[in-house]
Formats: C-alpha cells, sequence, structure tokens
C-alpha cells in the first residue's frame, strides 16, 4: 500500500463491530462472549475517566479485531503507572501485574531479553530493552541499539525513546537518558549502564536492588552494534556496601542485591578501571534518568518507540509485516492517553504492520502514537465493577498468557 492508502485506511478504519469473546483470567477456552459496543459509541465504562470497547479493522492483510481503552487523565480519579513485577530483571503476566497493583485496566509494555540462544550458556534476563520509571523513581536505562529486541527501529530513533506521564498528568513522548559517575580515589568514572542486561563496550554499570536476583552475566555479552556477538571475557565487578568497597570478582554474578549494595560491572576498559579499586575504597555511584524535553517529572514511563508525531507518521514505517500488536496513542495535548491491543484468535490474528498501526491511531484522533510490544505479548485487560480480579480482553496469540517485565496500569479511585 503506498502511503496515500494508509491514509485514507486510517480514516476509515472502523468497521462494523463482531461479538468477540473475552477471557477470564487466563482461561482461554470456551470464554463467553463479550457485550457489543458499537465501534462509534462511547464504550463501556470501565471507571470514573476510563472507557473500553472493541471493533474491526480491515488492513491489507484482512480483518483484525482490536480493543481499545480511552483514559481521560483530566480525571482525578485516574492515574497512571507501570506495571512491574518489582524486579527489572522478573516477568509475570499482564493480569497478575494488574491484580497485584490494584489496577483496573491496563496493557503489556516494552520489548525485552525474552531469549538468549544465541548464548546458549547465558540466562535470559527478561529485563526491558528500554528506560523505565515506576511511581516517579528511575528502575533502570536503555541498552546500546545493537542489542535490543524487536522490530527495527524508525530511522532517527533509539533505544531511549518512552511514553510517560508527567507529574502534570500529561502522556507524552521523549527520551530519557543515563545520567551518572562513579566517583572513586583514582577519579571519577562516567557510568554507563543502570540495571540494564547489556552494557556499553568498554563501559562500567550499576545494578541496584531494584535488579532482581538473576544473573548479571548476560550484560557483557554483544556488542554495540551485535546483540549475537560473544560474551566479554575482560570483566569484573565491585560490590559496594554504604559507600565503601566490600568485595570483588572476576566475572558478574546473580542473586538478590540487598538494599544499600551497587554491584559495579565493568567491561573492557571499564573491567580494567574497576581492578584498581581495593577493599574499603570509598566509592560514590550517582545515577538518574534525564529527559530530553519535558519539563517535569515523570510519574511512569515505558520503553518502545513512536509511530506517529504530531499527526504525521514517521519516514521508514514497515509497511509489509502485519502482526498482532499494542500501541499507545496521545490526544488533546497529552490529556487523553489510548491503549490499542490487538485480539490475537486465530480468525483475526492477521494484525497491522507498523505503518497501519500508525494510520489506526490517527484515524482514532491520536496526535502521536508509540508502538509497544506485540505478537505474544500483546494483551489488554479490565477489572468490571464489583470484580475480585481483572478480565483478559483480547485472545493472546500464543494461547496464553505471556509473562512480561512491565505494561501501562490504569486505576482508578
Amino acid at each position: 500500500m503506498n502511503r496515500d492508502g494508509r491514509t485514507a485506511a486510517g480514516r476509515s478504519v472502523l468497521t462494523v463491530l463482531t461479538a468477540f469473546g473475552v477471557l477470564a483470567g487466563a482461561a482461554l477456552a470456551g470464554a463467553a462472549p463479550a457485550g457489543a459496543v458499537p465501534a462509534g459509541g462511547p464504550g463501556r465504562r470501565i471507571a470514573p475517566g476510563v472507557t473500553y470497547r472493541e471493533f474491526d479493522i480491515t488492513a491489507a492483510a484482512g480483518r483484525t479485531h482490536a480493543h481499545l481503552l480511552t483514559v481521560d487523565l483530566a480525571n482525578p480519579h485516574v492515574r497512571t503507572d507501570l506495571l512491574h513485577p518489582g524486579a527489572v530483571a522478573a516477568r509475570a503476566t499482564v493480569s497478575r501485574l494488574a491484580d497485584t497493583a490494584g489496577a483496573v485496566a491496563g496493557v503489556n509494555g516494552d520489548f525485552f531479553d525474552i531469549t538468549e540462544t544465541q548464548h546458549p550458556s547465558v540466562e535470559a534476563t527478561g529485563a526491558t530493552v528500554g528506560p523505565a520509571v515506576a511511581g516517579g523513581q528511575a528502575l533502570k536505562a536503555a541498552v546500546p541499539k545493537g542489542q535490543r529486541f524487536g522490530p527495527a527501529l524508525p530511522p532517527g530513533t533509539t533505544t531511549r525513546e518512552v511514553l510517560g506521564v508527567g507529574t502534570d498528568r500529561r502522556a507524552r513522548m521523549d527520551r530519557l537518558s543515563l545520567t551518572g559517575s562513579v566517583t572513586t580515589p583514582r577519579g571519577k568514572l562516567p557510568l554507563g549502564g543502570l540495571n540494564q542486561y547489556a552494557l556499553p563496550q568498554n563501559s562500567v554499570g550499576a545494578f541496584t536492588s531494584r535488579w532482581g536476583g538473576a544473573s548479571r552475566v548476560r550484560a557483557i555479552c554483544g556488542t554495540d552494534t551485535d546483540r549475537a556477538a560473544g560474551c566479554g571475557t575482560d570483566t569484573y565487578e565491585v560490590k559496594v556496601r554504604h559507600g565503601r568497597v566490600v568485595g570483588a570478582a572476576g566475572t558478574p554474578g546473580g542473586g538478590p542485591i540487598p538494599s544499600g549494595t551497587t554491584v559495579l560491572v565493568g567491561r573492557e576498559q571499564g573491567a580494567r578501571e574497576l581492578r584498581e579499586l581495593a577493599p574499603g575504597d570509598a566509592v560514590t555511584v550517582t545515577h538518574g534518568l534525564v529527559a530530553a524535553t519535558a519539563k517535569v517529572p515523570y510519574a511512569f514511563a515505558v520503553g518502545g518507540y513512536p509511530v506517529l508525531r504530531h499527526g504525521t507518521p514517521l519516514s521508514g514505517l514497515d509497511d509489509t509485516a502485519s502482526a498482532v500488536r499494542t500501541v499507545a496513542g496521545l490526544k488533546g495535548g497529552g490529556r487523553q492517553l489510548l491503549l490499542l491491543a490487538l485480539d490475537g484468535a486465530d480468525d483475526s490474528r492477521s494484525g497491522l504492520t507498523i505503518a497501519e498501526e500508525a494510520a489506526t491511531m490517527r484515524g482514532l484522533g491520536a496526535s502521536d502514537a508509540f508502538n509497544l510490544d506485540g505478537g505474544g505479548s500483546s494483551e489488554m485487560v479490565t477489572r468490571d465493577a464489583g470484580a475480585s480480579g481483572v478480565t483478559v480482553r483480547n485472545h493472546p496469540s500464543g494461547g496464553a498468557e505471556r509473562p512480561v517485565p512491565n505494561g501501562i496500569g490504569v486505576f482508578s479511585g
């Protein structure tokens, strides 16, 4: 399809609703059909300021079914935050993440380290590609571009891209870059990573209690341009507790990191710098995430990449590969958040291309849109009034909920 064709498709993307099955929790078989919600109607109210509806989309690969949450961030009873399992290197299903956090709705989030077939002896961490902020606190920074999982990035974008909601209750797309340093008796070193599954070459990265108990070996594998490259052999790890070096090792370790402790992992030149430290040396580690455009702090932020900006699709969007996808859109200057997840049922899993995804979000009135993880990760959950837990609204394409490292949660109250 040419660009004009995709634009026209975006304007007429909504077709007649087909009643679809909903899923109770993780039960996928024999689900009862959902009540019909007209595509052009107001939707079903999930909570004050939160509505849900479903509709069909006619795309190049055929009919696909969509599930849409509309979140009014101007409503004082609504808030959003990152859903996560309590550690960066951990995973849980979206339904479990939502129920544990008390969310009324949610979708999956960023792409993540899902497999290490290229490094057979290395544990897949499950950690995400991009930056993450939860409850106003930075959880992690972005891996190098060559180390990412997911479809090819649009030209000009990076792994530092985020969708977030600021303390001003406005949603926006931005970039979050790591800032930080390691101050030692011999000088100050730049910090190259924070709780991320892959460190830049020649750098020093910090791992805190937020990382969890997963092995840190993956951090020294691959290169800045090749995720499949082998694991480094010139590595070193230093443990800092309450500002003093308390241990060291020649290779990265694993296991939970206590509060008040930071583990520094170095590769190549970074490893050589860390070998200069001795037990008892004073070490100060600082780290934070700096926004490229936002002037207010982020209440939450999740990684992915933009596909629509100021009403215009980004150049170079793929228009050939159709897949089940999850995407977020911004309306009304960021006062309204649209969360859309496609269905993975056998009769509607044809999906959308990235270009069609951007056109779809523009057809729904979004000025900006942000692509999240798709395929078997795509999922949407909502909790009906009076229910004790959420319901999975789409059919995950893998036949069951996939554990994921994070998502976007919608809260009421």
